[in-house]
């Protein structure tokens, strides 16, 4: 795969390797957004089909996305914390007491559990990461493994963790989790686009993805797979497009209590946004025509240098096999700080994320090999100070 920046508008004086924190707009993207605001221009223009059409379309490309067999599956939401309290509003308290969670996983992915175990008889279980660094990965994931027993009620996670890349074995925990009878719940904001995922071979029972990062969307636009087990749940809205029978504009004031089949009961309220629904599927279709195996071997390839070089100089990077290649964090030797680093960064006008102790490093595909040596070059320029 070629670097893709000619289909983006970037400024060739930065280095943009961020994208776990927010995503450049594709060209085609912006275009769609364009369109569908200059279509409010002309309203007599949006049929009752039109509510509907985009929708479903979305739906079937985040789907192909996951290998998801049902495009019905799919709930259009504006964040991941609405997700996660739809979830939140469906599980069966009486499974078990306990919440298994990774130590400081995204506030999202946290707070919907608090809620629910204080209005339950439960309790979240913070797995925290090994003190140790060498091994860091493979600990951490069996140090989850062992925190899941006959009292777990659900595992939370994120396939990557959001502060360092820090890869989890959704495989295996999902199975542990099902072994118990436990909910799996995945945040996929950090990884889904980037990093294959499979629902049919992780089996969760939601899959929660925001869309302005890895999925290349625009803001306040939240895709989520929603599994068999909580599929015939109560929404958060009672709204009138996810009712049986809506298509029908002529008729919605007979009422029914019957939601559309799947997922599409979870949707937010007006859903179809005519800006952001289109530009979601721009974003979506290059995803899929790129391919998240090309974009991890991309970055892959595009760090490689980096990753080989800096233990030289003392900063410590998990081993490959346990974090994401599109984004992996950089601890720093000891006699550098983390705001001297900063400052840097941005003379030099690049741009990464601190997170936690790790300097988080996200590139992706419209990245080219000058970001990259920018960032090793203050990095191990400062490292001789």
């Amino acid at each position: 795969m070629e670097c893709q920046k000619h289909l983006f508008s970037l400024d060739d004086n930065h280095h943009y390797l961020n994208c776990s924190y927010l995503s450049p707009l594709l060209n085609s993207v912006e275009e769609a957004g364009i369109r569908g605001i200059r279509s409010k221009n002309r309203p007599w223009q949006v049929k009752p089909e039109h509510f509907f059409t985009d929708s479903n379309h979305l739906r079937r490309l985040f789907a192909d996305l996951i290998n998801a067999e049902e495009a019905s599956n799919v709930a259009i939401m504006p964040a991941v914390s609405y997700g996660l309290a739809t979830v939140a509003k469906n599980m069966d308290p009486q499974k078990g007491t306990e919440i298994v969670i990774a130590g400081e996983q995204f506030p999202s992915n946290v707070y919907a559990w608090r809620r629910f175990c204080q209005q339950h008889d439960c309790s979240v279980k913070t797995v925290p990461a090994p003190e140790k660094f060498a091994g860091r990965g493979e600990a951490w994931n069996r140090k989850v493994l062992d925190a899941i027993t006959d009292k777990t009620l659900l595992v939370a996670l994120g396939n990557v963790h959001w502060a360092d890349g820090t890869l989890f074995d959704l495989e295996v925990i999902g199975e542990k989790a099902r072994a118990h009878d436990a909910y799996f719940v995945i945040d996929g904001t950090q990884s889904v686009g980037a990093l294959p995922f499979d629902v049919q071979t992780v089996k969760p029972d939601a899959l929660i993805c925001a869309g302005y990062k890895w999925l290349m969307g625009p803001y306040a636009m939240t895709l989520g797979y929603i599994g068999p087990r909580l599929c015939d749940g109560v929404p958060l809205e009672e709204g009138w497009i996810v009712r049986k029978n809506s298509e029908d504009f002529s008729g919605l004031v007979d009422y029914v209590d019957d939601y559309q089949p799947g997922a599409q009961r979870f949707d937010m309220g007006e859903r179809s946004n005519f800006i952001l629904v289109p530009m979601m599927i721009a974003a979506l279709r290059q995803i899929l025509d790129w391919g998240p195996s090309n974009i991890q071997k991309y970055c892959q390839q595009l760090t490689h240098e980096l990753v080989e070089e800096l233990p030289e100089y003392g900063y410590r990077i998990e081993q490959p096999h346990w974090r994401g290649q599109h984004m992996f964090g950089i601890r720093l030797p000891d006699h550098i700080q983390i705001p001297t680093l900063q400052q840097h960064l941005e003379a030099q006008n690049i741009h990464v994320s601190v997170r936690g102790s790790a300097v988080r490093i996200s590139p992706n595909v419209y990245n080219e090999e000058r970001d990259v040596e920018a960032l090793l070059n203050v990095l191990k320029d400062i490292s001789n100070e």
